[in-house]
């Protein structure tokens, strides 16, 4: 064989190679203040709109995200979030889609009730130290409320396989959420801390598993998120 047919044989191995799968992230955004953030457990209650805080917060992550590539903006079905992510769609150029996999926990009996005095129940030192054995009075179990978003998540980044997608939720779904990612146990998911118009990312690689780029980012440019 001649130098130049072993060339020729050289690249054309190398033109078979496969291309590296492009990653598929979702940032996930908890929705911006409202004037019962801290201090209400609201839940699925309808009705609670953003304060003008939440307003402000949620222009301001609609402009970190614009510096980016999006192809779908996803919400909970809930106010407080659809007005989130409306101007975030906007900034992407696109419409907000309503997914009820994103929704808050159900708390049952404890909507709307003051944390303060929810904290003083004994029941609180199980939601807080031992989640997955707790279930809310006539409401959602957090291991149910863990599948639920995850699967959400699952089912809308397998629809934009290699694109990045928002996804607009609730502080809990996202905390378990990145819970599993990071292959934490959901008893310790509670120690995750998720800011209001925070955004964190997660990344898929191929038929890889998940990685977690980023959480509660409230500041940092969002161009600085592919995985190493």
């Amino acid at each position: 064989m001649s130098p130049t047919s072993r060339t020729t044989a050289a690249t054309d191995t190398s033109s078979r190679r496969p291309r590296p799968h492009p990653s598929t992230t979702v940032l996930l955004v908890r929705h911006g203040q409202t004037a019962t953030t801290g201090k209400v457990l609201p839940g699925r209650a309808k009705g609670l709109h953003l304060a003008d805080t939440g307003r402000g917060q949620a222009e301001r992550v609609a402009e970190r995200i614009g510096e980016l590539t999006v192809a779908a903006v996803y919400s909970s079905p809930l106010e407080r979030a659809r007005e989130t992510a409306a101007p975030i769609a906007a900034a992407a150029g696109t419409k907000v889609k309503v997914d009820r996999g994103l929704i808050e926990c159900d708390f049952g009996e404890w909507t709307g009730a003051q944390l303060g005095a929810l904290m003083k129940r004994p029941e609180w030192r199980t939601v807080q130290q031992a989640p997955s054995t707790f279930r809310f009075p006539g409401g959602e179990s957090f291991p149910e409320m863990q599948y639920r978003i995850t699967g959400a998540l699952d089912r809308l980044r397998r629809e934009h396989d290699g694109a990045t997608i928002v996804c607009v939720s609730h502080a809990d779904p996202i905390k378990a959420a990145i819970a599993q990612a990071l292959g934490t146990p959901l008893d310790l998911f509670q120690r995750i801390v998720i800011n209001t118009c925070s955004v964190s990312a997660i990344t898929w690689l191929g038929g890889g598993p998940p990685i977690v780029l980023a959480v509660n980012s409230t500041g940092a440019s969002l161009k600085e998120l592919t995985p190493a």
